[in-house]
């Protein structure tokens, strides 16, 4: 028993956890047990979004310092922005339209890439300009017109099961595989071996070039799926739907336990870390607290965390 608490007292992902659920204690004391099962409901509908473009994030940032993905906002709107117009209301065009939004997303991968690789542009300042181009791509194409998506479309993204939102067991599913891909294919080890030491790797015989490529094409494909969800979560697709996604796929890897160094991911913690962060905000605004008492409570409590989850001896 000692041995099986200190072993899960090492790993980082616990600590989210820990939070997540010190914080939903804390609210329903205070409502007195009110909504407590409700307040889980919606963390698990609204946190699943910020936890598909975190598992992308996470992948990026595995590869090691300096690697992260800036434009998943531009890509979250610009996929939703697709979907809705392919379309325009009709049943009979959901299927084309997910494939389109997912096309759409690929190709923003492979162009963010493209700036990395064949211009040199350091990672953060390559996804940073690609956003703007994909965000003025998005307002074009869309023309400010809201179109609201198709009716299965929005019954799959509000359908619950047993009280649990729909879109969550899918992905958990996507979480699950995820998991598997890291654990046990060569893929999955590669981006592992690339974070830890990128020249190391490529003198192991690894295609570094070809690992990068594939993990910025699958961060940008799970911010397609976030924003075609997104879109019939919320009754269409707007341009400014991506923005919260930015520091929050950040902040959830961060806290998750995924090493911003590299080499160590960490697919457990994105969920504590979301459900966290929701129920956070959740918590202060049900004490009332103002948007300024809020943001320092929720950097204070994120600093919290993120200590007591990065206990990593040196060596």
């Amino acid at each position: 028993m000692n041995q099986s608490f200190a072993y899960l007292k090492k790993q980082p992902w616990v600590w989210s956890f820990a939070a997540a659920l010190a914080v939903w204690l804390i609210t329903i004391a205070y409502t007195e047990g009110q909504g407590a099962t409700a307040i889980l409901t919606a963390a698990l509908s609204f946190a699943t979004f910020t936890i598909i473009v975190g598992l992308g994030q996470m992948m990026v940032i595995t590869t090691g310092p300096g690697n992260v993905d800036l434009s998943i906002p531009a890509t979250i709107t610009l996929s939703g922005v697709v979907a809705m117009k392919v379309m325009d209301e009709q049943t009979a065009m959901i299927i084309p339209g997910i494939v389109a939004a997912l096309g759409a997303a690929t190709l923003v991968g492979i162009f963010n890439y493209g700036l990395i690789r064949l211009l040199r542009i350091p990672p953060i300042i390559a996804t940073l300009s690609s956003s703007f181009l994909i965000l003025s791509t998005a307002i074009s194409y869309g023309r400010g017109i809201r179109i609201k998506p198709p009716l299965p479309l929005s019954d799959f993204a509000t359908a619950r099961i047993f009280g649990v939102p729909l879109s969550a067991i899918l992905v958990l599913v996507i979480s699950i595989g995820l998991a598997v891909v890291l654990k046990r294919t060569v893929y999955g080890r590669s981006v592992l071996a690339v974070g830890q030491n990128m020249r190391a790797a490529w003198l192991a015989g690894m295609n570094v070039d070809r690992t990068r490529f594939a993990t910025y094409v699958l961060s940008a494909f799970f911010s397609g799926i976030c924003g075609i969800v997104l879109s019939g979560f919320s009754g269409g697709a707007a341009l400014n739907m991506g923005e919260e996604f930015l520091l929050a796929s950040i902040a959830t890897v961060v806290i998750g336990g995924t090493s911003v160094a590299g080499g160590r991911a960490n697919v457990p913690g994105i969920w504590g870390a979301a459900l966290f962060m929701y129920l956070l905000v959740t918590m202060l605004n049900t004490f009332g607290a103002s948007a300024g008492v809020r943001l320092i409570l929720t950097g204070l409590m994120i600093i919290g965390v993120i200590v007591a989850a990065g206990g990593e001896e040196q060596r």
